[in-house]
Order: C-alpha cells, then sequence, then structure tokens
C-alpha cells in the first residue's frame, strides 16, 4: 500500500529538513533524489508555497504530483507586491493580459468554462486583496468583463 506525504513547500527550495524528511524518512526513500526532483518541478515558482504530494509505493518507486499555489500568491507575484490589504487600500494594478496568465497557470484548478469566466473569478480574488485591474475596482472591472470590454483580449486567449 502507498504512503502519501503532502505538504506546502517554498517553490525551487524544499530541503531535506522539515517537513519532507522526517515524514519520508521512516519510508526509506532517498530523501536527497526526492528533494532534488521536487526542486526541479517547482524551480519556476520561487519564492511561492507550492502544493506537493509524495506517493511512496516503495524505496525505489515513488511519485511526485505538484500542484498550482494559491490563487492569491499568484496574483501577489504578478502584481509585484508582498501581501494584500485588509481595507480599501489599492496596493497594486494588474493588466487583463497578466489575469489572462494567472487563469492558464490555474485552468485546472479552476470550475471556469471559458477563459473570459476564469478571469471573472481571479477578478473576485483580486478584490479582497486591494488588487486595481487596468486601474479599476474589481468590481468595475468584473462588469466591464461581462459587458465584453475585453473580449478582443480574451478571444486571444483560445488560440
Amino acid at each position: 500500500m502507498a504512503s502519501i506525504i503532502e505538504s506546502l513547500i517554498p517553490g525551487g527550495k524544499a530541503s531535506a529538513g522539515p517537513p519532507l524528511g522526517p515524514a519520508l524518512g521512516p519510508l526509506g526513500v532517498n530523501v536527497a533524489d526526492v528533494v532534488k526532483k521536487i526542486n526541479e518541478m517547482t524551480v519556476d515558482l520561487n519564492g511561492m508555497q507550492v502544493p506537493v504530494k509524495v506517493i511512496v509505493k516503495s524505496k525505489t518507486d515513488y511519485e511526485i504530483e505538484v500542484g498550482t499555489p494559491p490563487t492569491s500568491a499568484l496574483i501577489l507575484k504578478e502584481a509585484g507586491v508582498e501581501k494584500g490589504t485588509t481595507d480599501t487600500e489599492i496596493v497594486g494594478d494588474l493588466t487583463m493580459e497578466q489575469l489572462l496568465k494567472i487563469a492558464k497557470i490555474k485552468e485546472n484548478n479552476l470550475l471556469a468554462a471559458s477563459p473570459k469566466s476564469a478571469v471573472q473569478e481571479i477578478v473576485g480574488t483580486c478584490g479582497s486583496l486591494g488588487i486595481s485591474i487596468e486601474g479599476m475596482s474589481w468590481k468595475d472591472a468584473h462588469v466591464s468583463i461581462a459587458e465584453g470590454k475585453f473580449d478582443d483580449v480574451l478571444a486571444e486567449a483560445k488560440d
């Protein structure tokens, strides 16, 4: 029977220390090899917490599944800010192209049926972080997207 280890790991910076090392050590796998593979798989997500699942079938047979960082982490990284805000202050601004980039990264984790609806999901998260979209509040951006003002940009996402 396989053992499953799930953890949040800093992208590209997994180590043999906690939380991975103590969990993998008793299973007999080569912890250094697992850590090296995780780091290779997450190097592009440097600075973000990445969900990682290690499925250990035997000492030499294991599988690594890397999830996507939370939408909020992708938004903050794209906006170039360290943290969002809890009040009405605007701490960053994103373009529609940046929202599409996030939507493409998260496409397997969103319930959206189209790029347009995926972007609308992400716009809602922007609002809770104090991130504006194309200089608009998240509510105004949501309405503009629904009215089709960004359909030309969103249509390119289908290609």
